[in-house]
């Protein structure tokens, strides 16, 4: 018996002095969404490409996505910005394809049909500020995202906000 109380001491004396392993660092999420502009400010009347690639950290394959997209509250508070999405292209190993459609109802079937683990889908949206749209103000944007896995798990995230654009005067 005593020896089993010995045993035990001498294992607890690392945890107590902090001298135990830590805990390994956290896997990174099982999917990611992120966003780039080319370019952080333009005129009325210029466009700016919205980039969205949605990355598969999973061993899974990616077999559905669904993603919105919608205006930041502050850009929704300067009706002088006009501004539309008019073009969505996927890049794809042959170059870029069309998408299946733009706006905010359901980006995620752009990324195309299964995305293998570790592999990545870039999906470019075209937005056009209007010739007549005001000035000096921010557009920005936040997305949700849904993925569904082959393993048969899935995912939400969000709120994602996408890099904002500046409108200048010229």
């Amino acid at each position: 018996m005593r020896r089993l109380g010995l045993t035990t001491v001498l294992a607890l004396l690392p945890a107590v002095f902090g001298l135990a392993p830590g805990a390994s660092a956290a896997d990174p999420a099982p999917a990611d969404l992120a966003f780039a502009t080319d370019a952080a400010t333009t005129t009325p009347g210029g466009t700016v490409r919205l980039s969205m690639t949605f990355t598969n950290n999973k061993s899974y394959d990616v077999l559905f996505v669904h993603q919105t997209i919608q205006p930041t509250w502050l850009t929704t508070q300067r009706p002088d910005l006009k501004y539309g999405f008019t073009g969505c292209t996927l890049a794809t190993a042959a170059g870029s394809a069309p998408c299946a459609g733009t706006g905010p109802a359901d980006l995620g079937a752009n990324y195309g049909a299964t995305v293998p683990p570790g592999q990545s889908r870039t999906v470019t949206l075209t937005l056009r500020i209007a010739a007549d749209s005001g000035c000096n103000g921010d557009i920005g944007f936040y997305s949700y995202y849904y993925a569904e896995f082959s393993d048969a798990t899935s995912i939400s995230g969000g709120p994602v906000f996408t890099p904002e654009t500046r409108v200048l005067c010229a």
